[in-house]
């Protein structure tokens, strides 16, 4: 009986990687400080849920409980005086991780003069350009592009800045994407793209959503290297940073990161979340959630339940005086409309 023809050989890639990322060392510091950042978000983020509830904050707002060691791990990892950063709509723990002031993020949430967008921006839409935070989009996807755009503004002006461009495992499958994907590989441009995939987009879990659910595969076509990266565990994300960040900063052109992430609220708040069960929910909550992973870390360090006591209260009552500082402030004045909307006055 003649033999089965032994499979093919897999043929190995002779494209250049980054190396496999390992898990941050981080000294006692830098946990409390990653412990300090992810709580803030998350305190921040419940606080803006209440207002929300109580009719201090309109239209949509997208929370980021849940997801705070993404944005922590990596952006601790950046220049914050060359390194640009831009995002979608579920934009405040961004901004709080690049060390912007809570009470003028929550006052932007209010919609008030001092919010660091003069109120006009609201949840979805805040920026600004002197801590290089470009947005807060709302429109899913368009981020990336732009996002591109900086980072051939990097380039150009060789000023050795990389961009980090957020993005939803939903808006992965917009074709702008892939046409900025084609663009900064050709150019080679200091980009990493950051593929937040909390696993639901909108509402449709991402194995439904898309044929090929490995996102950080998607750059393959484009000879764009990707790395899957557990998005809830911080060290793990600064590591990825590090890795990504040597990569381009090399020259060697875009890096994708898929952080597997997962959200705790619904995708708004307007969102009821009936596509999940509560006990999926709990169940990431009780195994996997990023500041009990940290809290638990430095523990083993010798910090002292009561240490961490006085840090909850601290973060609180910098969240609390935001709160009030949002609540209290004014409105924008009329004028404030013709503002911003045209690069001269007319």
């Amino acid at each position: 009986m003649a033999k089965s023809p032994a499979p093919p050989a897999v043929p190995l890639s002779n494209r250049e990687r980054p190396a496999d990322p390992k898990p941050f060392e981080a000294t006692k510091e830098q946990l409390l400080d990653f412990y300090r950042h992810m709580l803030l978000i998350r305190r921040f983020e419940e606080k803006a849920g209440q207002l929300y509830g109580l009719g201090f904050i309109g239209g949509f707002c997208h929370l980021y409980i849940g997801q705070e060691a993404v944005a922590v791990g990596l952006q601790s990892a950046l220049d914050g005086d060359k390194d640009s950063v831009i995002t979608g709509y579920r934009d405040h723990g961004h901004m709080l991780a690049y060390g912007i002031d809570p009470k003028v993020i929550m006052a932007e949430l209010t919609g008030r003069a001092a919010g660091i967008s003069r109120g006009k921006g609201g949840s979805m839409h805040m920026f600004s350009t002197e801590h290089k935070f470009y947005g807060g989009h709302g429109i899913v996807g368009a981020q990336v592009s732009l996002g591109t755009g900086l980072a051939f503004g990097h380039k150009y002006s060789n000023d050795g800045g990389v961009c980090l461009a957020y993005f939803g495992d939903g808006a992965a499958n917009q074709g702008q994407v892939y046409e900025s994907f084609n663009m900064a590989e050709l150019w080679k441009l200091p980009i990493i793209f950051v593929i937040e995939n909390n696993q639901y987009a909108m509402g449709t879990s991402v194995n439904r959503a898309s044929a090929e659910d490995q996102l950080y595969r998607r750059g393959e076509s484009f000879r764009i290297p990707g790395i899957q990266v557990d998005g809830m565990d911080v060290l793990a994300c600064r590591g990825a940073a590090e890795e990504a960040l040597a990569w381009v900063r090399a020259g060697k052109g875009p890096v994708i990161l898929e952080m597997k992430t997962y959200r705790y609220r619904g995708h708004s708040m307007s969102d009821p979340a009936k596509y999940r069960s509560r006990e999926e929910v709990q169940g990431v909550r009780d195994k996997s959630d990023p500041i009990e992973h940290v809290k638990k870390l430095l523990e083993a360090e010798g910090v002292t339940e009561a240490d961490l006591k006085t840090i909850e209260q601290d973060i609180r009552k910098t969240v609390n005086e935001a709160a009030d500082f949002a609540e209290s402030t004014p409105e924008p004045e009329e004028t404030e409309l013709y503002t911003d909307v045209l690069v001269e006055s007319y």
